[in-house]
């Protein structure tokens, strides 16, 4: 079994309040058993619930990596508090008696062990899980569908072009407001997405020349969509196969939720790989509507820097485990990676950490780029791409960091070249640099975001991680 402590409990919760929830029915003494299994693989218990409520709450360690928490209360919070607090008093050194599980626990563990066996069984065998069926006359419905959205889409965007973003009014923001209502019933929640943050750039008063030059930049974002978008689309009713774009994000821009199986039949998946954290960040995008939690992994034994993305909607953000800072090396059985460009999306179920070592920070500092002028000519040919992330980040190597008279940080490498430093992201860290010693400035690794400055046209790096020969020194997480 894996050790329960605190801060371990503390990362399973959703939220804090659940912390502060689960905490308080052990102290409040709400819990009338505390029991676990012979084998002690499984914790459970009985806890008073409001008026004559009792819940039964139990964590199932039979898989020590991947415990599962059940619990007989209405709560769509995983785990609840009811669980929380078992888990909590268990850490606590509360006294648990052996007991027998449950009958309707034991039944759901049966049903679970046999779903594990057949899926070991089919992976020794080489089985590989079944594709989803397509309904193929559903899906040319659909496609037909999003093709007159397009079209709805591009008569917009053209009107807007024409008519000049310097005389948009009330009448013409609530026109973009009522077509992004109207995307999703086309099925094209990306281009709902893109819509609605071209109405949050236009209603930004406080920098009109500057949201102008960006609701330029985002309405050739969403020309682009629609270009590419039809092409595929009209394509894709043609193939008898209407099989899915694995290479590019395309699908994920008309709406599509890759699931794991799909990436596996693709052969996105690589196993037995060691991840390591280095950077983490989280933010609330008002155009999609969620919170986005974003962490930025190395992987050993290539290189590349990878993302994992959570999205957690508004309405439901309450009921999901928010993502945090990682500051352990991941090995993970099974990485499944998204298709993409630079910083790919990967996910994986779970995982087992060790502490990061000096070696680990060797290897790390290895894969840093040593040329800016071939780092740049990179960002630049992903930047190319409208529909590409505009913020793609790398790890580069740092001769030095230098300071112009004006203020301006700048990073260099070994043969001279430099790339400006400037805060691209919400949360500033350039300010940061001025408290670090020179020592930490000098021959270290940094982990950048890059951004294309529309207003002023240069290229800058945000510096997120700073990675030196003893310690990494995050300055966001």
């Amino acid at each position: 079994m894996v050790e329960i402590t605190e801060t371990w409990i503390d990362s399973l919760a959703p939220n804090s309040a659940a912390i502060k929830n689960g905490q308080g029915l052990v102290k409040k003494g709400r819990f009338l058993q505390l029991n676990h299994s012979e084998d002690k693989v499984v914790l459970f218990g009985t806890c008073a619930g409001s008026g004559s409520s009792y819940y039964q709450p139990s964590a199932d360690f039979a898989i020590p990596e991947k415990p599962v928490m059940r619990c007989t209360c209405p709560s769509r919070q995983l785990p609840c508090k009811h669980v929380l607090g078992l888990l909590y008093a268990y850490a606590d050194g509360a006294a648990f008696s052996s007991g027998v599980v449950p009958e309707d626990l034991a039944a759901k563990r049966e049903k679970a062990e046999k779903r594990e066996e057949r899926k070991i069984k089919e992976a020794a065998e080489g089985v590989a899980p079944k594709p989803k069926k397509v309904n193929k006359s559903a899906l040319k419905k659909k496609i037909t569908t999003q093709l007159e959205g397009l079209d709805v889409l591009e008569k917009l965007i053209h009107s807007l072009i024409r008519n000049g973003l310097g005389t948009m009014d009330k009448k013409e923001l609530k026109l973009i407001q009522d077509h992004v209502k109207q995307m999703g019933n086309y099925y094209l929640s990306g281009a709902q997405n893109e819509l609605r943050r071209l109405s949050l750039l236009l209603l930004d008063s406080e920098d009109q020349e500057k949201a102008y030059t960006y609701a330029a930049e985002q309405l050739a974002v969403m020309n682009a969509f629609i270009k590419k978008g039809r092409l595929y689309l009209t394509a894709k009713l043609e193939d008898p196969e209407m099989a899915l774009d694995h290479e590019s994000t395309i699908e994920e821009w008309l709406g599509h939720a890759w699931q794991l199986t799909e990436l596996q039949n693709f052969g996105l998946v690589s196993e037995q790989v060691e991840l390591i954290q280095l950077s983490f960040l989280s933010y609330a995008d008002d155009a999609r509507q969620e919170y986005v939690d974003i962490g930025y992994w190395i992987q050993k034994d290539s290189g590349e820097i990878h993302r994992t993305i959570q999205y957690r909607p508004y309405k439901a953000a309450k009921l999901m485990r928010e993502d945090d800072s990682f500051f352990e090396a991941a090995h993970i059985s099974v990485l499944y990676r998204y298709p993409g460009d630079m910083n790919r999306r990967v996910r994986f179920e779970e995982m087992n950490s060790k502490p990061v070592t000096t070696q680990d920070l060797e290897w790390i500092k290895a894969f840093s780029a040593n040329s800016y002028t071939e780092a740049v000519k990179k960002v630049k040919n992903q930047l190319k791409n409208p529909l590409s992330d505009k913020n793609p980040v790398m790890l580069l190597q740092v001769s030095r960091v230098c300071q112009n008279t004006e203020g301006q940080y700048a990073i260099t490498d070994g043969s001279g070249q430099s790339i400006g430093l400037g805060d691209v992201y919400l949360e500033p860290t350039v300010p940061l640099l001025r408290y670090l010693p020179e020592e930490k400035l000098s021959g270290v690794s940094m982990l950048v975001m890059f951004e294309h400055c529309l207003v002023t046209g240069r290229l800058l790096a945000q510096p997120l991680t700073i990675i030196t020969e003893k310690e990494m020194i995050r300055l966001l997480y």
